[in-house]
């Protein structure tokens, strides 16, 4: 961090704003939104799970979908991060862009559903198939019981889990 500012220097400063009432203003005592978004996930009080997922505002929605992944339907550390995901677009965001009229779209990877989508556009989503979204993920989960750590690494992004 440089000096009292509040923020760790980054290469992420373009999502900053300089005007004067805009709510991601560069100011003091203030930590303007960006996506650099690693995690750490605790479990009975020790570090269990470090990752990431790039891609702007696809972070935290691919960021939940993989611990969902992970936690929630019990996949391993590779598996958490390939599997399908959705990606909704057209949201405003905290930089001042207005969100679509529309209410956005669901962008949905092969894989995900047909009753899935179908449900999501009774209940008035706008949905459409993509072959890829964006993100890309990276994580390593550590097994405290075997004293080991498992990699994971998808084909959204370059990159591939590798130890010694």
């Amino acid at each position: 961090m440089p000096g009292e500012l509040g923020f760790a220097l980054q290469n992420r400063g373009t999502l900053f704003a300089l005007e004067e009432n805009h709510p991601n203003r560069l100011e003091p005592h203030k930590r303007p939104f960006h996506t650099i978004i690693p995690a750490l996930v605790t479990k009975d009080g020790k570090p269990w799970f470090v990752f990431g997922v790039m891609g702007g505002d696809m972070q935290p929605q691919g960021q939940v979908q993989v611990l969902v992944n992970l936690i929630d339907f019990g996949m391993d550390v590779q598996a958490a991060g390939e599997a399908p995901r959705i990606e909704h677009i057209g949201s405003p965001t905290p930089t001042g862009r207005p969100g679509d009229p529309q209410g956005g779209t669901v962008l949905a990877e092969p894989g995900i559903p047909e009753d899935v989508l179908g449900e999501l556009q009774r209940r008035g989503h706008q949905v459409r198939r993509v072959l890829r979204n964006g993100g890309g993920y990276q994580g390593i989960l550590i097994d405290w019981e075997h004293g080991t750590l498992l990699g994971g690494s998808e084909y959204r992004k370059d990159g591939y889990a590798a130890g010694y």
